[in-house]
């Protein structure tokens, strides 16, 4: 694509990087310009070239240290290989500020040009399917260095920057003897994880990790600066919880923190035999009358073949200094046990034991759907998902799972407590379990047969469950794939509500139009 000096000296003017006044500062103007005409080759690089006059070596391309190095970073292979035409690397707000303004300002007038920016944003591009936080030939912004972590004076909240991993985070408050409800895994990105809902080791004492934000800072599509709490912007604050990256670049965030000393978790390891137990157990657990709000675990049930085949794997955490809590009695006392890391420990070393379990750069796929608290419908699930993987079985290096998490209404509760979020949960929602069918292979030509078995597993159990009356159509968006609609399963009304939301902070729509990964409105 040939660009024209004097169309490209135009835009600069309009984006504000040289003065538009034909007295002042024309020379400049036109060399810059003639710099960009003569290197652009397509509207990602044109709008990358007019980034790094503003922003300079925080723009860096492919072949780079830097752009290797983000690029490089992402959980999956999936989206290791998507290739953006540049990555605006920010260091402040301000550089947030500027990116995402003259993004849009371009995209504003190359829609009539054929030169419309895309753009990317990503924490810690945790999320698997291809796409989903950057974008091939476009402007990915990474915001990995705006990660800062100050914990208030008064020890009642602290403020993060988005580009944190949760480890950063539960190493600083471990230290101070306080506790932070966030990610689970120790290199999940700490703005992704939290403004698509967020579970955490601490969901039943506070909620999704979204609802414990006290305050958000949030650069506009204008390029404007906000700040959005519970009397500033509450419908942007409230919409942000669960609103994923459709409202404007997240890039401060306020959460609530607690005392909190070490406490009782690990993994324990069972063999398959033993799944109709644990099944039971999952559901007792889930339905306690009296929840106690310590306790939380995710019952998970794998295949490797390297290591013979399938398993049962439970982390359990009790967020108190207590072993072997009778909470747990009905899981503990299933025999034989194989393997078992219980001990009393802190969150940092939680997180890093559950990052071992999650190998980054292989082929990745996340699928998730909700369901009522019913014995018959989970086991209808496992039993679909042993029997659908056997068309897959033999892929190389295959690691299949399926994870129950309960979602019971001691932790749905805490939305309407805290002043509201998007996710479409309350109390009257009942006790849920949250599923999540994953696998990893290191063949990307395996990706095609691994989707399409997982894909088919939950659609069968939808179909029994929604014949039951057990189906629920939330799907946690930080589990999602990428031909699901979890947005949608928020519900009429807070999908009215988040486009209501959007329309009032990004009237020209940028985010939607311009932003194509994650899940739009």
């Amino acid at each position: 694509m040939q660009l024209s000096i004097g169309s490209s000296a135009a835009l600069l003017s309009l984006v504000g990087l040289v003065s538009a006044n034909p007295t002042g500062n024309v020379e400049a103007r036109d060399a810059a310009a003639a710099a960009v005409a003569a290197t652009a080759t397509s509207p990602g690089s044109y709008c990358c070239q007019i980034l790094k006059l503003r922003l300079g070596s925080k723009i860096s391309f492919p072949n780079s240290a830097p752009y290797n190095a983000s690029i490089g970073s992402y959980f999956s292979e999936q989206n290791n290989v998507i290739t953006p035409a540049c990555v605006v690397s920010p260091t402040t707000t301000k550089d947030v500020q500027e990116a995402v303004g003259i993004l849009s300002t371009l995209s504003l007038v190359g829609q009539f040009s054929g030169r419309a920016c895309q753009f990317a944003v990503r924490s810690g591009g945790h999320t698997p399917w291809a796409g989903s936080a950057t974008i091939q030939d476009g402007v990915d912004i990474d915001l990995s260095a705006l990660n800062h972590i100050t914990p208030a004076e008064d020890k009642k909240t602290v403020s993060i920057g988005p580009g944190n991993r949760w480890i950063d985070v539960y190493l600083k408050l471990d230290a101070l003897g306080l506790g932070v409800s966030g990610g689970r895994v120790a290199s999940v990105g700490v703005g992704g994880l939290t403004t698509g809902g967020g579970m955490s080791f601490f969901a039943p004492r506070y909620g999704f990790v979204c609802d414990t934000v006290t305050e958000f800072e949030v650069v506009l599509a204008s390029g404007k600066v906000v700040v959005a709490n519970a009397k500033t912007n509450p419908t942007l604050w409230s919409a942000l919880k669960g609103g994923s990256n459709n409202l404007g670049v997240v890039t401060r965030i306020d959460l609530e923190v607690f005392d909190q000393g070490k406490f009782w978790g690990g993994t324990v390891v069972y063999p398959i035999s033993t799944a109709p137990q644990q099944l039971a157990a999952f559901v007792n657990f889930n339905g306690q009358k009296k929840f106690d709000e310590y306790g939380a675990i995710i019952n998970s049930y794998g295949y490797l073949k390297s290591q013979g085949g399938w398993f049962v794997s439970n982390n359990y955490e009790y967020t108190k200094a207590e072993e072997y809590p009778p909470v747990f009695n009905e899981f503990t006392s299933i025999q034989p046990q194989l393997f078992s890391t219980m001990r009393i420990s802190n969150t940092s070393d939680f997180g890093i034991e559950m990052e071992g379990s999650t190998p980054y750069g292989r082929g990745q796929i996340m699928y998730t759907q909700t369901y009522a608290n019913d014995l018959e419908t989970i086991t209808n699930l496992f039993n679909h998902a042993t029997t659908l993987l056997e068309p897959v079985a033999d892929v190389e290096g295959l690691v299949w799972s399926l994870s129950l998490q309960p979602l019971p209404t001691q932790i749905t509760k805490w939305g309407d407590i805290k002043g509201g979020n998007s996710l479409g949960l309350h109390e009257s929602s009942g006790n849920l379990v949250l599923a999540l069918m994953s696998a990893s292979w290191p063949n990307p030509a395996d990706e095609k047969a691994v989707t399409a078995a997982i894909i088919d597993t939950l659609a069968k159990t939808n179909a029994f469950a929604k014949k039951k009356g057990t189906f629920n159509s939330y799907e946690y968006l930080n589990y999602a794939h990428k031909t699901q609609t979890p947005i949608t399963g928020y519900g009429a009304k807070n999908v009215a509500k988040l486009k209501a939301a959007s329309h009032k902070y990004d009237p020209l729509q940028v985010f939607q139009k311009r932003v194509p990964g994650g899940f739009k409105l």
